[in-house]
């Protein structure tokens, strides 16, 4: 499979996770994010778990047991928290600084090379999902920005560290998904029991949202990211993530009937346009051969000009 296809699968991942918003609000129990966590994670990493009939050997069970901290168990909690805590979009404005931090730790981790267009790039996305959801007189809770930076932080983290741990010999992204979505869930589990107590009475219109959730949002939507992971730059993948709150932004104006004024247009067009140009493979280096050749041509060159002014002479 080419590149721009497993971009384009890859991309499918954040695009659902734009409608996790619109998901919970409109179909599942109110104020449960906990709950919402364990949901979404737990059956579908053991769904995935079951469906690749692979377990962790070794060291593994420790490296997917870190994972699914960084991916799942500490990133959803603090995502949600800080949601609840920050209104106007700035929970989503500091996640899109996400991809700077990816940048850092994949230069000091991966000695992945920071391009200065995909740092330009990262910036850009940023401003314009700022312009999107960022609302006047947007309050800042202390709680809430930590939870927010940590969130931030922590998906960096397990991004960086998935490409760098890679995976077992043999074992598909699949395996990979269903071992940290299970493990970020059985994290979460106890917290959400301490927390928010017994779960809640759920009707049709829950059972259709977690099972959206937990199919297609979550399980198909990891598979996804993880499989992008294994076959594209950290860079490149983390650039792909403003596309949940564009997509979220969209949802919500066609499904919800929220206007869109144009500042978010034009902050959509920025952030899409930076999401793009962060996708570009970079430029090839020059091989020692290219080189060579390049000099030998300036070398015949200068020779034949030292021989025309002989002649002239």
């Amino acid at each position: 499979m080419n590149r721009t296809a497993t971009i384009a699968l890859t991309a499918l991942a954040p695009v659902s996770w734009g409608s996790t918003y619109f998901v919970t609000t409109e179909l599942l129990p109110p104020d449960r994010p906990l709950f919402t966590g364990v949901m979404r994670a737990l059956p579908a990493g053991l769904l995935l778990v079951a469906a690749s009939r692979t377990l962790p050997k070794g060291a593994w069970w420790w490296k997917s047991a870190v994972l699914g901290a960084l991916n799942i168990g500490a990133f959803f909690p603090l995502l949600f928290l800080a949601a609840y805590r920050l209104p106007g979009g700035v929970a989503a404005v500091l996640g899109a600084f996400g991809p700077l931090l990816v940048i850092g730790l994949a230069a000091l981790l991966l000695g992945e090379k920071a391009s200065s267009r995909s740092l330009l790039a990262a910036i850009a996305a940023a401003f314009g999902v700022g312009m999107v959801v960022l609302k006047a007189g947007a309050a800042l809770d202390l709680v809430g920005v930590l939870a927010g930076v940590a969130s931030t932080a922590s998906m960096a983290a397990g991004i960086v560290m998935t490409k760098r741990w890679g995976r077992p010999e043999g074992v598909g992204p699949l395996a990979l998904a269903g071992w940290q979505l299970t493990a970020g869930g059985l994290l979460i589990l106890p917290v959400a029991a301490l927390l928010e107590g017994a779960p809640p009475a759920l009707d049709g219109r829950a059972y259709l949202g977690f099972g959206y959730m937990m199919l297609l949002n979550t399980g198909a939507a990891y598979w996804l990211w993880f499989r992008g992971i294994g076959r594209l730059s950290a860079t490149s993948v983390t650039l792909l993530g403003p596309l949940s709150p564009l997509t979220a932004a969209v949802i919500g104006w066609a499904a919800l009937g929220q206007a869109l004024s144009p500042v978010q247009l034009a902050g959509m067009a920025i952030a899409f346009a930076a999401t793009v140009v962060g996708q570009l493979p970079p430029k090839p280096p020059r091989s020692a051969k290219e080189s060579f050749s390049k000099t030998k041509q300036i070398d015949q060159k200068f020779s034949m000009d030292l021989t025309n002014d002989e002649v002239r002479r």
